[in-house]
């Protein structure tokens, strides 16, 4: 894929009078203990009021100065937050077949404008540090952005669609949430990942797999899709996570990380909070992404990228590695 615009060299128009703390120490970088993470960057979840973060000033530096259109549409999604929760309706109904349940809740979320859905259990342990939800499911959702818009990064217009692909996520959600209430099970939804940290129950919902580039790879929309998510009790049957071969793929490809203008993506898996996976330079990352209104061109390159691409990269590194194994 070829990127319509040429992505600016990482030279920021801001500084701090006080360096803050460095993000990858704040996200557990090194760190060979099971630690919860603590937030660095986006702090506006509900509840936590506008709480000190060490990363706070380049946060507003990046809500304040995007363009009115961007802004304004950052501040509906803030507005659907009213209808992340609300009173459920009469009694919770018996819910005898969780197969049948978690089959109906994946069909509604893809009525409500979905692309993916799937089901796991709520994770509490690795949350933020001081959050926490009373639920004992989680329901994972994802929303493809429009890549002929994606692929204009880093612009206006393909933040403005990463924006819009995060309130189409933030409706499904909140819709979705609003239909268990109605069967009496109390259910809060979240459209993007201020509050809670998603792509730990997305992989186990089976959504996809971690790529180098930090974000989700799916089979059917590589990198090209926000995830959002529902908390609930109503019982409901599991997903398992899958397995594609991002992995496989990632380890040898170098598309992104040699794009990467502030040089921010290893080719090598971290040790992070106890967990070795992919992990993307927190320090050298975020003030390109402010300063670019959202960087996307790891996800734009991705080889994954594009309608029909990651089914056959799929297919193509699960059938060699069945091979390498037939061989050994």
């Amino acid at each position: 894929m070829k990127l319509k615009v040429t992505a600016p060299a990482p030279d920021y128009p801001f500084e701090f009078k006080v360096a803050p703390k460095s993000g990858n120490d704040v996200n557990g970088l090194g760190v060979h203990d099971k630690i919860r993470p603590h937030q660095v960057f986006h702090n506006t979840g509900r509840g936590a009021g506008r709480k000190q973060i060490d990363w706070a000033a380049l946060d507003t530096f990046f809500n304040m100065s995007k363009p009115w259109s961007m802004f304004s549409e950052n501040m509906k999604t803030w507005w659907e937050r009213r209808n992340a929760t609300g009173p459920v309706i009469g009694d919770p109904i018996e819910v005898t077949d969780p197969q049948a349940m978690a089959d109906d809740i994946k069909a509604k979320a893809l009525e409500f404008g979905s692309d993916l859905a799937g089901i796991t259990l709520y994770l509490e342990n690795i949350q933020y540090e001081g959050r926490s939800w009373p639920y004992k499911y989680a329901i994972c959702i994802g929303h493809s952005m429009r890549i002929d818009d994606v692929e204009h990064t880093p612009s206006m217009r393909s933040s403005a669609e990463i924006v819009k692909a995060y309130r189409r996520g933030s409706k499904s959600a909140n819709k979705l949430a609003k239909y268990i209430r109605s069967k009496g099970w109390q259910a809060e939804a979240f459209g993007n990942g201020e509050d809670i940290m998603m792509i730990p129950m997305a992989i186990n919902a089976g959504l996809g797999e971690l790529g180098k580039h930090g974000s989700m790879i799916s089979r059917d929309h590589g990198p090209n899709f926000r995830i959002s998510l529902i908390l609930t009790d109503m019982p409901m049957a599991l997903d398992e996570p899958v397995d594609i071969g991002v992995d496989d793929f990632c380890i040898n490809c170098q598309v992104c990380s040699n794009a990467c203008p502030p040089d921010a993506i290893s080719d090598k898996k971290q040790m992070v909070r106890g967990f070795e996976k992919w992990y993307v330079d927190f320090d050298k990352c975020v003030p390109y992404f402010a300063l670019t209104h959202g960087c996307g061109i790891c996800l734009a390159i991705c080889p994954w990228t594009g309608p029909g691409r990651g089914s056959v990269i799929s297919d193509k590194m699960l059938k060699r590695r069945e091979t390498e194994t037939l061989n050994s």
